[in-house]
């Protein structure tokens, strides 16, 4: 089982957009049963909240359930329980690497990065943009769908 957590600042927009949308992408693929995916917050923030309404609705539009999802913050355990943690961008990281120390297994990956991008995946909290956040969401679940399949971790039914 490949165990993937997205991770954000606030654990409201970003993160749980990702965590949504890759979930229901392998499902539909019948390849959810290769994956635990979840997402968190680097800060202490928005412990406890639910998605923001932004994100609720680009989820909605797309037939995706959030329900239940409450944000939470990164732990120091979850660099053992996790193959794969996955921030949206360069202070993500940053943080990320304050909580779990030296990333040794090299675990630590900034999203847009499976899709040959330098560059991070805005917080629409600021931008007020769900819609681009969404686009460069989804192009980064392709990708990192692609590279997990060229790299032989998930098996595919032909």
């Amino acid at each position: 089982m490949i165990r993937i957590l997205f991770v954000c600042h606030g654990n409201i927009c970003r993160s749980p957009m990702c965590e949504f949308i890759f979930r229901d992408k392998v499902q539909k693929l019948g390849l959810g049963e290769q994956f635990h995916i979840e997402s968190a917050a680097t800060s202490t923030e928005e412990i406890g909240n639910m998605p923001h309404h932004g994100t609720q609705q680009i989820l909605s539009r797309l037939g995706i359930s959030c329900y239940g999802k409450r944000a939470r913050q990164i732990r120091k355990k979850d660099y053992d329980e996790y193959d794969y943690l996955i921030g949206m961008d360069d202070m993500n990281i940053r943080n990320m690497k304050r909580v779990f120390g030296e990333d040794k297994d090299k675990k630590i990956y900034k999203f847009l990065s499976f899709a040959g991008e330098e560059r991070s995946i805005a917080d629409p909290w600021y931008t007020g943009d769900f819609e681009r956040t969404y686009r460069d969401v989804d192009e980064a679940c392709d990708a990192f769908l692609s590279y997990l399949i060229q790299k032989g971790e998930v098996v595919t039914r032909s």
